[in-house]
């Protein structure tokens, strides 16, 4: 009797700091460097290794790949209005069973996708592939920010 009451607590607080550190509705995190006007829901983790960024004197590319406890649903609800209070024009949803979700955005002739797959145990992984159009800048480094 004694071990299931102790499995029961554990699973109770383990339950407890799933929801807590799951809550895409928090305000987003400072945005990357990289991307100014991208931000990025609370919760999730950068993952500099499985992410790259090409940078031109025209363009600046990426594949931003971040993970996290986060419910794929609402994180598609945050990263969408916050996207469109940043001036993003929400183009389309692809919701595919087994697959995941893929939102789709332009703003000023930029594109950006933002893939979310909550498959695996409990971890979302988001992948956002964004292109955007700059101005040449001297001495752009295109090297990210290891935050």
């Amino acid at each position: 009797m004694k071990k299931t009451r102790t499995f029961s607590v554990w699973m109770g607080v383990l339950m407890t700091s799933v929801l807590l550190v799951s809550c895409a509705s928090s305000p987003p995190r400072p945005v990357r460097s990289e991307f100014d006007d991208i931000p990025i829901p609370r919760g999730l983790t950068f993952k500099l290794n499985d992410s790259d960024l090409i940078e031109s004197p025209t363009v600046k590319a990426g594949r931003l790949v971040y993970t996290g406890w986060v419910e794929g649903a609402s994180l598609a609800q945050a990263f969408r209005s916050s996207l469109e209070a940043q001036g993003w024009r929400f183009v389309s949803t692809t919701l595919t069973a087994g697959k995941g979700i893929v939102q789709t955005f332009e703003k000023g002739g930029n594109s950006l996708q933002v893939f979310i797959d909550d498959r695996w145990w409990w971890t979302t992984r988001v992948e956002l592939t964004v292109t955007k159009h700059t101005t040449p800048a001297v001495n752009a480094s295109p090297i990210p920010d290891a935050k």
